[in-house]
């Protein structure tokens, strides 16, 4: 049996619809896993209609209901959106809605209805405006379910990066950076690697400040006081754990091969790396939800300028969907 994928349409207005009805009619993704999608129908059918695609959308109630193959989009659909969306708009109605989709995706994987979400982007404006006052998907999810301890992780064919921190400004990014905090990621990003194939994952935590702090000359001992501790008690343990690292020659260093994961120590650090090597096969991951919930999504945002065009790539919701099927529960798909 196959993993069922609940991908969550994201912000109606932006490309989240297009990207999807792409990414389905490519038939390597029926052989992965059963994608449903949690959406609104009628607007997936605007998307398909928009790039003439001969794929029949769906509507359904409950994944059971769902005709898993390649020509057929399953929607579940919550049917809040007015058919007459305007593309590339910031709509409250639009960010309310996206909200409700991942809320009804992780009300599905905790019943086990679904074994892993995949997220198609979402606007935080329009998220705002609808009434939901999150800094992003990651956060949302967290609530949801009720987690404490939880990363961002983003992963791209060279190089995977785990945050310490990420939407929040860069003073407050360092000041909540401490020895407990850095060990946790650590922990989390050597389990799930582990529960992806690698025995010995190798794992380099980047430095907060020019050149690590080289040794007190730069910053105020933050790598001693924050990161060291942490790495320290992490390698006693076993994990194959280093660093701190300068971050102007680290990311080429695990690119090069020579770590499996950088845990970078706020949100730009680690983005744009990973940005620069592509944005059309990043993929981001939610690490450590309670439940054992998955989540991938894309690695871009709602593109609101090309809306609408049908010219949005779907290389990276491709890479996402092929992510949360790898990453599913393996214990939970029999």
């Amino acid at each position: 049996m196959k993993p069922i994928i609940g991908i969550t349409m994201g912000d109606g207005a932006g490309v989240g619809p297009e990207v999807i009805v792409k990414a389905l009619a490519h038939s390597s993704v029926y052989e992965m896993c059963d994608p449903v999608v949690i959406g609104d129908a009628k607007i997936l059918k605007r998307a398909a209609e928009l790039l003439q695609s001969s794929a029949e959308i769906r509507e359904i109630h409950n994944v059971t209901e769902g005709k898993f193959i390649h020509g057929v989009i399953n929607c579940i659909s919550l049917d809040l959106l007015p058919e007459n969306l305007s593309f590339g708009e910031v709509s409250p109605e639009a960010g309310s809605a996206a909200f409700k989709f991942i809320e009804k995706a992780i009300h599905l994987a905790k019943e086990k209805a679904i074994h892993a979400i995949c997220t198609a982007p979402l606007n935080k404006e329009a998220l705002h405006k609808g009434g939901y006052s999150y800094p992003g998907h990651t956060e949302i999810l967290a609530e949801l379910t009720d987690t404490k301890s939880y990363s961002m992780m983003l992963s791209s064919p060279k190089l995977k990066v785990i945050h310490l921190t990420t939407h929040v400004g860069l003073r407050k990014a360092i000041d909540l950076i401490n020895p407990e905090r850095t060990y946790t990621v650590v922990k989390l990003a050597h389990e799930t690697l582990q529960r992806a194939g690698y025995s010995d994952p190798k794992i380099a935590v980047c430095g907060i400040n020019p050149h690590a702090g080289e040794n007190g000359l730069f910053g105020e001992g933050e790598e001693e006081e924050k990161l060291v501790p942490a790495i320290e008690k992490a390698a006693n343990e076993g994990m194959n754990v280093t660093g701190p690292y300068p971050a102007d020659t680290l990311f080429f260093r695990a690119v090069r091969g020579d770590f499996d994961i950088v845990i970078a120590c706020y949100h730009d650090q680690g983005h744009v790396p990973i940005k620069v090597l592509g944005l059309e096969e990043g993929v981001n991951i939610t690490v450590g939800l309670n439940g054992g919930v998955i989540r991938t999504s894309v690695d871009h945002g709602t593109a609101f300028d090309i809306a609408g065009t049908g010219i949005v790539d779907e290389r990276s919701m491709l890479a996402a969907i092929a992510s949360a099927a790898e990453l599913a529960p393996k214990e939970a798909v029999k």
